[in-house]
């Protein structure tokens, strides 16, 4: 690989910082059959951590493993869709007779998968070819119960179920499922901990007590500066420590945009020479500079009140007591209640992060894009 700082996805063990501790908890509790709950802010390396986990000699050994991602999902159907289309990418490379139980043991929709030149087969499948989701859902289930191998399933954004309308009961469904599959572990991955902790916490919810809870906390600063002068080591550059720690600091230990950054850093570091503090803020307007003209017709789709609220958190970095009227003063809102609704917006489309009273941009590079243009 031409740069360390991977921006895409797991690239392997020796792209992977730190972790440890984390990586060998799940790896006991997932060999020893707890089914766990991981809840993390977006963008700190939770999806990561569990290709890492998979990657283990004792996962790898034993089990199959397969990583769903339904954050882009809106019902039961769409779920469904995603479940065994995942399921089926993960078994082809493994060669027929592991794929060929699986195509067998979805009856409902076998008709709709296709094969290649190579009579491979193909998730071809539609929305609409999905007739009945439970009926395929049940027999998704019923592939995991009863595949010639452990299954270690991992479902990543697993709150979206929350705002699925189309099944009733999906949570009660789902855990009696889970329940029954003894032959299957599962990881319900999450970033929106508010709603996490009310499926897996709340008494009233089906999923209570049911799962092992792990938090996932960013990682060290220490550790993620010996990382990044070990990389750039690995290829015959060197990096300050000063100038990792304020790529840290900066965006508050979010993973994915340190590892941004470094990659950018890394690329303008001649080899046999050493990145600077210096050049930490080049790199940023560099990205930010790629991102300018997105975020321009980005800011324009916001609605009018919802804009206003936007950039008045983009201003602040970590906006708390929005509905107060110091910061309505401040940032020329205005009523609490036209706030509220402003919030509610942002936050359904993902435009804001929340941790209880809170608020921040998702994106930092649009905080900083809007902070330095002043809107």
């Amino acid at each position: 690989m031409d740069n360390p700082f991977v921006t895409k996805g797991y690239a392997g063990p020796e792209y992977f910082c730190d972790r440890v501790e984390e990586t060998n908890r799940m790896v006991e509790l997932l060999i020893n059959g707890n089914n766990m709950a991981l809840i993390s802010p977006r963008r700190v390396g939770k999806t990561d951590l569990i290709y890492h986990c998979f990657n283990q000699q004792p996962i790898k050994e034993r089990f199959y493993t397969f990583h769903i991602d339904i954050y882009s999902t809106s019902s039961v159907r769409d779920f469904v869709n995603v479940f065994g289309r995942a399921i089926l990418d993960e078994l082809k490379p493994r060669g027929r007779k592991a794929w060929e139980v699986f195509v067998n043991a979805i009856r409902s929709i076998r008709s709709e998968i296709s094969f290649d030149i190579n009579n491979n087969p193909m998730w071809s499948v539609g929305l609409g070819d999905i007739e009945n989701p439970a009926v395929t859902l049940d027999e998704i289930f019923s592939y995991l119960a009863n595949a010639d191998r452990q299954c270690l399933v991992a479902i990543d954004e697993f709150q979206q179920i929350a705002h699925y309308q189309d099944v009733a009961n999906l949570e009660a469904l789902l855990r009696t499922y889970v329940q029954k599959c003894n032959n299957a572990t599962f990881i319900f991955a999450g970033s929106k901990r508010h709603l996490m902790a009310e499926i897996f916490i709340s008494p009233a919810r089906p999923f209570y007590q049911s799962v092992m809870i792990m938090n996932l906390a960013p990682i060290s600063e220490n550790k993620y500066v010996e990382f990044a002068q070990r990389q750039f080591e690995k290829y015959g550059k060197l990096i300050d420590g000063d100038a990792v720690s304020e790529v840290y600091q900066r965006f508050d230990a979010v993973t994915s945009c340190m590892q941004r950054v470094l990659n950018v850093m890394f690329i303008q570091t001649p080899v046999g020479e050493k990145c600077t503090r210096e050049m930490v803020e080049k790199a940023i307007d560099y990205i930010i500079g790629m991102f300018s003209e997105a975020f321009t017709i980005l800011i324009d789709t916001i609605p009018e009140k919802q804009r206003e609220v936007f950039v008045a958190i983009a201003k602040e970095g970590v906006a708390e007591a929005v509905t107060g009227r110091m910061f309505l003063k401040r940032h020329h809102l205005q009523t609490a209640s036209v706030v509220t609704a402003a919030l509610r917006g942002l936050l359904d489309k993902d435009f804001i992060t929340q941790d209880k009273n809170r608020y921040m941009v998702y994106d930092p590079f649009f905080a900083l894009w809007i902070r330095e243009r002043c809107l």
